[in-house]
């Protein structure tokens, strides 16, 4: 937290909100307070919504602002605000010798991921939720981080699984897609590089694949890992990262 005070003081927000145009003298909206009610009450909060956004920031604002005063500041030039904040703060953290040169082997990198849009109940029917008395939509997206596009969007209801909607093919070619762990899943894997593209995803706690190679050497009593399954060593393992090639089996249907 003292990281990003430091890194964002309040006379830094303010000033380029009123350059944006997000916030006005006579508006009683406090950005600083709005920032952090974002930062450190919606967006690590387990449940998120934009009534419970607004009640972090009144708690924390020396004057609450009402349902309709706070929605009516949720604008274009407030998501721009923002997106210049993640900018700023990503050129401040990113080390430049972090990733290496190797990245322009890819054509493109992609980012898949799908998020859930709480909708009213009486949208239940054409909007199922997993929930019974409620309706929700997810929002599919494939995005190309390289050339900064949507490849794709899709809206389903909200029992529709991220991964049915992202399919595989030629376009993979060349391409590092990155997944989390709802698109986890061994053929799909097995296809992106069938098709000359590459991945990049958490691992399942349940994934038990079998160590074939380790990259990296260690001094000292060391672990050896070569032969072993990742659930046979990973609890005695002391280091924070395993560099190492893998070898995991799967059952492919009776597909054309």
């Amino acid at each position: 937290m003292r990281r990003l005070t430091t890194l964002f003081p309040s006379e830094s927000l303010e000033e380029h909100a009123k350059e944006l145009g997000v916030v006005e003298r006579d508006r009683k909206l406090q950005i600083p307070a709005f920032v952090w009610a974002l930062v450190f009450g919606f967006a690590a909060g387990d449940s998120r919504t934009l009534a419970g956004f607004r009640r972090s920031y009144n708690s924390t604002a020396d004057e609450p602002i009402s349902p309709g005063g706070f929605y009516q500041r949720l604008t274009p030039s407030l998501a721009e605000y923002l997106r210049d904040l993640v900018e700023t703060a990503l050129d401040e953290v990113a080390v430049p010798d972090a990733v290496d040169a190797d990245i322009d082997r890819f054509r493109d990198v992609m980012i898949a991921d799908g998020t859930i849009l709480r909708l009213h109940e009486f949208l239940s029917e054409e909007y199922e939720a997993r929930k019974e008395e409620q309706a929700g939509a997810t929002l599919h997206l494939l995005h190309n981080a390289t050339d900064q596009t949507i490849e794709r969007l899709d809206v389903t209801d909200e029992k529709a699984h991220d991964s049915t909607l992202f399919e595989t093919g030629p376009w993979l070619q060349g391409r590092l897609v990155l997944l989390d762990l709802a698109y986890f899943k061994y053929r799909r894997f097995a296809l992106i590089d069938e098709n000359d593209g590459y991945f990049v995803s958490r691992l399942k706690k349940s994934a038990n694949p079998v160590i074939t190679v380790e990259f990296r050497g260690w001094r000292g009593r060391v672990i050896p890992l070569e032969g072993k399954q990742i659930h046979d060593v990973v609890d005695d393992l002391h280091r924070e990262y395993i560099d190492v090639e893998v070898e995991a089996e799967f059952k492919r249907g009776p597909y054309d």
